[in-house]
């Protein structure tokens, strides 16, 4: 069951990795993401901002996979560390999200984030 819930973390990370390569590469959905100060195309730092979100989500997607046993790269007392600091990230992102002042990123990113806190919580607690 922890596979299949770092799995499910996994593809969801992927899609989230996928939304900020378009922010990245100039896509106008910048009202999603980033406080939605940005109706359109994210300003460069942001779109910086954006590949450095998916290299996190990679090593976020890595560490999950690891803890539930799907591979083993890392260290075990690393990744339960990071399965708990990556959980309570998630977490606060809970709750910035859903201050946004931005209703489109307040409505589309707090459910997705609000998954993935309770699906590393879940696996940290394997």
């Amino acid at each position: 069951m922890t596979i299949t819930l770092a799995i499910v973390a996994t593809i969801i990370l992927a899609g989230l990795g996928i939304f900020q390569l378009t922010l990245a590469l100039g896509v106008p959905l910048g009202r999603y993401a980033w406080g939605g100060q940005h109706k359109g195309v994210l300003p460069a730092k942001l779109r910086i901002g954006s590949v450095i979100s998916i290299i996190l989500y990679a090593l976020f997607a890595i560490v999950a996979l690891d803890k539930a046993g799907a591979i083993d790269i890392l260290n075990d007392g690393v990744v339960d560390l990071a399965m708990w600091v990556i959980a309570g990230y998630l977490f606060v992102g809970v709750v910035m999200n859903g201050i946004s002042r931005s209703k489109h990123e307040r409505y589309t990113m707090t459910p997705i984030v609000t998954v993935l806190a309770v699906l590393f919580l879940a696996v940290a607690l394997s």
